[in-house]
């Protein structure tokens, strides 16, 4: 009904599919976005970007479980130690008693009769013995847990040793999908882009276990009139924060990659928007230390890969070089390409 009305009220070939394209995308919920019209074509390479988030995305969630073991490995073996501390007490304990138990004998109804000068001494004898080995019976128990809580604590740290290493290796596996997809299109270890000097980001909120929590493409784009994930907003501010204000696109409709699902952005690096032309001089500078900023806080927030001046950095494998096809687009010279988890 809704796309019956506006078609009536537009006339020509041309107004009436805007408008029944306007109206469909009303009706089922689809956001009519687009990048800035000015927004850099990276080109297409949809395998290529497809094993490089797979691989980034592997390393930096096994990464998150690797850390995390850590944390419980060590909080396990401060209970483990403990434990331990707590049986050479208990041991010694049960030691000095069982020592003071063979010096004055076990106590029988005939040596109570015998070695008593009077009832109330018997009793009073009873009573001290009966203390004693309550005592006793009480320190054995507690050494017993002691020793199985120690057992489980050992446990339960080799579990955790086994974990990490499990971790590692699918580490090394992510990073070798990585390099071998790079090396196919000439990607080769490069210096990249290092400052020491980028400023701190607010980290990103985080799950309970370190891990980072699945996020839609939920909020508004303020670059675009589309939308975008939570995580990319907030990347997205703490670069603005840090000084970082140029023009910047990130929401894009149709191709591959992350733009289509809110988690990219693409930063100009010319003040005024994006150019054909690769960056030189004082606008290189800025993009060399946009992506310099994005790598030292790529834990905090969330990276999950940056391309600039053709080269590209993934958690796993550090700067690598990256031949995207002779344009400054394809070959990101005029833009920083940021990817979000």
């Amino acid at each position: 009904m809704v796309g019956t009305t506006i078609i009536r009220r537009r006339s020509g070939a041309a107004a009436s599919l805007v408008a029944l394209v306007t109206a469909i995308a009303l009706v089922i919920g689809t956001p009519v976005a687009s990048a800035a019209p000015d927004a850099p074509d990276e080109g297409d390479n949809k395998s290529l970007r497809e094993v490089l988030e797979a691989a980034s995305k592997g390393h930096i969630e096994a990464k998150a479980k690797l850390d995390n073991s850590k944390k419980r490995q060590k909080e396990l073996t401060a209970q483990y130690d403990a434990v331990q501390d707590r049986l050479v007490s208990l041991t010694d304990e049960v030691g000095l008693m069982a020592a003071e138990s063979y010096r004055v004998g076990r106590l029988t109804s005939v040596t109570l009769l015998l070695n008593s000068a009077s009832p109330a001494d018997m009793l009073d004898r009873a009573a001290g013995l009966e203390v004693m080995a309550q005592r006793e019976g009480r320190n054995l128990r507690a050494l017993t847990e002691a020793h199985e809580q120690a057992a489980r604590a050992k446990a339960a740290i080799d579990n955790e040793v086994r974990e990490q290493e499990k971790q590692v290796a699918i580490m090394a596996r992510k990073k070798q999908d990585a390099e071998r997809a790079l090396a196919a299109v000439g990607g080769q270890s490069s210096g990249g882009f290092v400052s020491t000097t980028s400023a701190a980001a607010k980290p990103a909120p985080r799950n309970s276990d370190g891990s980072w929590p699945s996020e839609s493409c939920n909020v508004d784009d303020p670059t675009t009139s589309g939308c975008i994930t939570p995580r990319t907003l907030h990347a997205l501010n703490q670069a603005k924060a840090a000084g970082f204000t140029r023009y910047v696109s990130c929401f894009r409709n149709g191709g591959s990659g992350e733009h289509p699902k809110g988690r990219a952005c693409d930063f100009s690096a010319e003040a005024g928007g994006f150019q054909n032309r690769a960056a030189t001089g004082g606008n290189r500078t800025y993009g060399n230390n946009l992506a310099s900023y994005y790598i030292n806080n790529a834990d905090r927030l969330g990276v999950l890969y940056v391309i600039w001046y053709r080269q590209i950095w993934m958690p796993g494998t550090g700067w690598r070089s990256y031949n995207g096809g002779g344009s400054p687009a394809g070959d990101h010279t005029n833009h920083v390409h940021l990817s979000m988890l």
